[in-house]
């Protein structure tokens, strides 16, 4: 491997980082990749070019990636040559004409193949928008207008409503404190949230709205598996209220099969909302529905221009298929559990106290004492190997077990100077830059 990065910015660099947040607010489109929410000023904002798990930053360093891989979407690892290839010849043929491609018919039925509960699909090109078609749909179908909710599920006005009335309510959700700048009053107790495996929390929703309830919106999967029954009683519940339930399966699909992980736990909701991983990195998400729902898109105005372009529907086709023929979803789990269990041993024999959660194709990694600056000096030392590592770990499929050996020897060395530093209560002072941040409010 390459040297490590350095810890430090260069002249050029702090210029680059003024100009490019004089011109892009908060110099990223994605909260999730701000440097500041992994070690501000060492973090590498840009990369040059991907391949695998390998990341080349702008100066020709390279590193492991050993942290989101893509925010969750290059399920298969970045620039897959399988799926590149599907897109190479999609872009040759055009990517957009003045006619449909057909294959928007090839992912629905296959889509359908995969989730037979489900009848008809229409797709969109992020998770956030997709959800928010699965909304319009729901609330189009049902003629009401509240929505119940549980865990994060965008930036679109319908979700972010939850905090008109009280700034606490996606808390335990998004991030604490969120300010609903910009969210139209009038949308206040639209937005209901529930904790999950909670189902009281949702009895009491439906007992004071269920006449006005168009949508239970939920992941089915979060952090840790369903308590037995929990996901049945949501079932049961959005059936006698007449809600429409919705599964949000942009972070939970495709990691423990090829498909939604609501087909491991045996629930079928009426609509799914799948992206991120759904195409290995492409822009592409899908809405799959029984017909009942989805024929409300005929009532409904849901229609964008670069919905029908090819390069998308591709890029799924190609991942669905090598996910389903290499059986992704086992390795994915199998690769998590190896880390999951080298961050406990590597605890154990350090005497470092952490708190390991997740299914294991999404794992996080939490530090008992002073967890931000922990984890802020475990990214550094990680950077100083090679490796882009924080708080989460989201398993590819080119996830080598030689890469996953070397991480986790990495692993076992940091954890130890760790366990020094939190002893010697040097954690802070150990830290060429600032704590990593967490807030919304200091982001902005």
């Amino acid at each position: 491997m390459s040297s490590p990065a350095q810890a430090t910015s260069s002249p050029a660099g702090v210029d680059v980082e003024r100009r490019l947040l004089a011109r892009i607010p908060g110099g990223t489109q994605l909260l999730s990749k701000r440097p500041e929410q992994f070690a501000p000023g060492q973090w590498p904002r840009f990369y040059a070019r991907a391949k695998g798990v390998e990341v080349w930053d702008l100066d020709g360093r390279r590193y492991l990636d050993m942290s989101i891989t893509g925010v969750g979407t290059c399920v298969l690892g970045f620039a897959d040559d399988e799926v590149n290839a599907a897109v190479h010849a999609a872009v040759e043929r055009g990517s957009m004409s003045t006619l449909n491609c057909v294959e928007d018919l090839v992912l629905a039925d296959l889509l359908v193949e995969l989730h037979p509960w489900a009848d008809m699909v229409r797709y969109a090109r992020t998770g956030g928008e997709a959800l928010s078609v699965a909304v319009r749909l729901a609330r189009a179908a049902t003629g009401r207008s509240a929505v119940a909710f549980c865990g994060y599920h965008g930036w679109s006005d319908w979700y972010i409503a939850a905090n008109l009335a009280d700034s606490r309510e996606l808390d335990g959700h998004l991030l604490p404190g969120l300010d609903p700048a910009g969210v139209p009053r009038e949308l206040q107790a639209t937005a209901l949230p529930f904790r999950y495996n909670q189902p009281d929390d949702l009895r009491r929703i439906v007992a004071d709205h269920g006449h006005d309830l168009a949508a239970i919106v939920m992941e089915p999967v979060r952090g840790n598996n369903p308590d037995p029954g929990f996901l049945e009683q949501v079932r049961r519940i959005a059936t006698e209220s007449g809600a429409v339930l919705i599964f949000d399966e942009v972070t939970s699909g495709l990691r423990l099969n090829t498909g939604g992980a609501h087909l491991t736990f045996g629930v079928h909701p009426d609509v799914a909302v799948f992206a991120k991983a759904l195409s290995n990195g492409y822009p592409m998400a899908a809405v799959i529905g029984i017909g009942a729902v989805m024929e409300a898109a005929q009532r409904s105005f849901v229609s964008s221009s670069y919905w029908t372009e090819l390069i998308g529907p591709t890029a799924a086709i190609a991942t669905l298929t090598k996910h389903r023929r290499l059986d992704v979803g086992a390795r994915l789990t199998a690769i998590g559990v190896r880390v999951q269990q080298g961050w406990r041993s590597a605890a154990a024999t350090s005497g470092l106290a952490i708190e390991v959660s997740g299914i294991p194709p999404l794992s996080h990694l939490a530090f008992e004492h002073h967890p931000q600056a922990t984890a802020t000096l475990y990214t550094q030392l990680m950077l100083e190997r090679g490796f882009l590592a924080g708080k989460a770990f989201y398993a590819s499929y080119a996830h080598e077990d030689h890469l996953i050996d070397a991480y986790l020897e990495s692993v076992h060395e940091v954890f130890g100077l760790l366990a020094t530093a939190v002893a010697q209560e040097s954690v802070e002072a150990q830290l060429r830059g600032p704590v990593a941040q967490t807030g919304f409010a200091r982001l902005t």
